[in-house]
């Protein structure tokens, strides 16, 4: 890649003294810029977007740009306001990113400074700032028109879909497979129903239609290197129209697990009610005024259906012969689809408890 070939496209100013490798994403090309203009340095975020998995790169960059607008808007007049939301560099054609003509297609941000990514939950109050972070990017955005944006990755969370892929990975039983794990078929076919919930729900007009960031994870949050509060939601690259759900059930899905994704220990896997309750606590003080009875009273059901859907896309990998999911030895996604499926169990079992935690917060 010749990086003075990129500065020269966007429109950067000075001599380009760095551009290195950057970060532990597994979907995009990362690289960090450092260009030094007289004494001053600049660092940029550029990243060769994954086209294979997102296909209409235009529309993905416009979903980028709208919800980062909305964003700095709902923030001017904050000193912070440079590193409240991600700042997109356009090209000097104006277009939000450069395709190189070898069918590479490049984007720039602006570096947001004195922030760090933390890459695992070290206590629970992290987890409560997680879900305020969240939280405040679905308050800032429920007044936007989520009908403007595109889905980058069509069906992501269509649950009913889901299924439906799952059902025909196991009738053409590809690799052989279906009749070791007869329990874990089972243990879907028993839950076909919860897959068409929030769906139906959304189609009566019960739910609105919002935007959600789909991929809440702790490493999608820069805090503040300082005093570690939060500063900006990153990884915009699956913001699409969506379930407030999808967001708050995703994030409990991973964060309020006592264990490994791949842990083979069932015995280890549990949702920790403590875990829950910090979560719940710091994503309502942020957004709960914005969110309709309906809304709230499917949060705690959400938080049991994501771990659900993401179960049912391991085994269906796992069926299909792992196409999907990387692994690093032969059962691993069966052992991710065991932990979210003890994970299902335990939540159903706590489904009171985490009821009443929602209607603490509320």
């Amino acid at each position: 890649m010749d990086f003075n070939v990129i500065k020269e496209k966007f429109g950067l100013v000075g001599e380009l003294i760095e551009a290195a490798p950057y970060g532990f994403g597994h979907i995009n090309s990362t690289f960090c810029l450092v260009l030094k203009d007289g004494g001053k340095q600049t660092r940029y975020i550029l990243q060769r977007v994954n086209n294979s998995i997102f296909r209409d790169v235009d529309g993905l960059m416009n979903n980028i740009k709208y919800v980062t607008d909305h964003i700095r808007k709902k923030n001017e007049g904050d000193p912070d306001v440079d590193r409240c939301t991600l700042t997109v560099i356009p090209a000097v054609d104006g277009k939000l990113y450069y395709e190189d003509g070898e069918g590479n297609y490049l984007r720039l941000y602006l570096f947001v400074e004195d922030t760090v990514a933390l890459q695992q939950v070290e206590n629970p109050e992290q987890l409560k700032t997680l879900g305020a972070a969240f939280g405040n990017f679905q308050n800032q955005l429920a007044d936007f028109d989520a009908s403007k944006l595109i889905e980058t990755i069509p069906n992501f969370h269509n649950t009913a879909d889901r299924y439906r892929l799952f059902e025909e990975a196991v009738k053409n039983d590809l690799k052989g497979r279906a009749a070791e794990v007869q329990d874990e078929i089972n243990f879907v076919k028993e839950r076909k129903a919860d897959t068409e919930l929030l769906l139906g729900l959304l189609k009566e007009g019960k739910l609105p239609l919002r935007v959600t960031h789909n991929d809440t994870k702790l490493n999608n949050l820069l805090f503040d290197a300082t005093d570690l509060r939060a500063v900006c939601v990153i990884d915009l690259d699956t913001v699409m129209p969506g379930l407030v759900h999808y967001d708050f059930g995703d994030s409990i899905r991973f964060g309020a697990s006592t264990g490994a994704e791949d842990e083979k220990d069932l015995s280890k896997i549990e949702m920790s009610l403590e875990l829950f309750e910090k979560y719940t606590e710091g994503f309502m003080s942020t957004c709960g005024s914005k969110l309709n009875d309906c809304e709230i009273e499917y949060l705690p059901f959400s938080a049991k259906l994501m771990t659900f859907e993401c179960g049912i896309r391991f085994l269906t990998d796992y069926l299909n012969g792992d196409t999907y999911f990387k692994i690093h030895y032969p059962e691993q996604n069966l052992d991710r689809t065991r932990t979210q499926f003890k994970l299902v169990y335990d939540m159903e079992g706590k489904m009171d408890a985490m009821k009443a935690i929602v209607a603490k917060y509320k």
